[in-house]
């Protein structure tokens, strides 16, 4: 009988339950393998800490945010923990791991698949920002929190006359400021692909208001950042990683809006808000795809690969070649530009 590891690692999203429910479905009741989940993601690798999965654990969780095995940032080649994860691998007979994560945790799946590992990956983080995937596990469900969002702030922006920018997740890539933006009827969408210059953000409110609208709505990714030497933003700290803990930048912006426009300004950071909460029913179908694509590559013996959607169809990448970030094209952002002066 094979047995199989499950793991799911980095920041919790709306679908990482349904992706566990599908797995245990297809490896258990299908093929009648063996199930072990690895509890906070990388960590519980490194220490061994396993849970039994059956059909009767997985019932009714696949409406669930979060996920039932927990998560951590916890990564074996920053930690010193690759023979960790051999030993346990051997000591519990585990013949393969299915990795569910983003940036940091198929990375390192990516590394261990070199070094002889048998890993198979699924793509999982609400900026979707992972190469090989046309969508991420959690990204839809983000969207649509956002969009919600934006909607709201219409009516009290439009109510009380005033410039919101509603900040949303985003730190290296503006998938989710976009698809928001243009969905919420944003008037203006800052991302980290493009540096925006805080003079034609003043301009473009500015115009706004002598055209006869009364208010202005700026959505704002995390990690946005301006044209260099035009505006001055603090130095964010770092995680445990060395990665900077973006957030707050609406913050920093809104006070200068206010100043040089005389509107009055108000921020709203939805911050993990996007990431909590009952996966939509996008992201349960597509957790429970890209689950099943990946057990059946386990089936097959095809390591090293991660799972993801390009249109219709379900493929596979290398690991190293999802693990790279995909970043917001040119052609889509220019589409949000149209409304910016309207």
């Amino acid at each position: 009988m094979k047995r199989i590891g499950v793991l799911t690692g980095g920041g919790d999203c709306p679908g990482l339950n349904a992706a566990i429910r599908a797995i245990v479905r297809t490896a258990v009741g299908l093929h009648g393998w063996e199930v072990l989940g690895f509890r906070d993601g990388w960590r519980g690798v490194m220490r061994g800490d396993v849970r039994e999965l059956t059909v009767e654990s997985v019932q009714g969780i696949l409406h669930r945010g979060g996920t039932i095995l927990g998560s951590s940032g916890a990564n074996p080649y920053h930690e010193g923990g690759i023979e960790r994860v051999r030993t346990t691998f051997r000591d519990l007979g585990i013949e393969g791991l299915i990795a569910i994560g983003g940036e940091g945790t198929l990375g390192a799946a990516a590394h261990m698949s070199e070094e002889g590992l048998a890993v198979v990956g699924v793509p999982k983080t609400i900026d979707n920002d992972l190469s090989g995937t046309d969508s991420c596990i959690g990204y839809h469900t983000a969207v649509q929190v956002a969009t919600d969002a934006i909607d709201r702030l219409h009516t009290t922006a439009e109510s009380h006359n005033r410039l919101m920018l509603v900040e949303v997740m985003g730190r290296s890539a503006g998938w989710i400021a976009l698809a928001a933006g243009l969905a919420g009827g944003a008037d203006m969408i800052l991302i980290p692909e493009r540096p925006f210059d805080v003079d034609e953000i003043c301009a473009h409110v500015r115009r706004r208001h002598l055209r006869g609208h009364s208010f202005s709505i700026v959505v704002v990714a995390e990690g946005a950042v301006p044209v260099e030497g035009t505006f001055e933003l603090p130095e964010y700290p770092t995680d445990e990683r060395g990665f900077p803990r973006f957030g707050g930048i609406a913050h920093h912006l809104a006070p200068v809006l206010e100043q040089r426009t005389g509107f009055e300004s108000r921020v709203t950071v939805l911050g993990h808000v996007q990431r909590g909460g009952a996966p939509c029913a996008e992201d349960r179908i597509l957790a429970t795809r890209l689950a099943i694509a990946a057990t059946d590559l386990v089936e097959a013996g095809r390591w090293g690969q991660m799972v993801g959607v390009r249109g219709p169809d379900i493929v596979d990448v290398p690991l190293g070649e999802a693990a790279r970030i995909r970043r917001v094209p040119e052609e889509l952002y220019r589409v949000a530009e149209v409304f910016f002066d309207t």
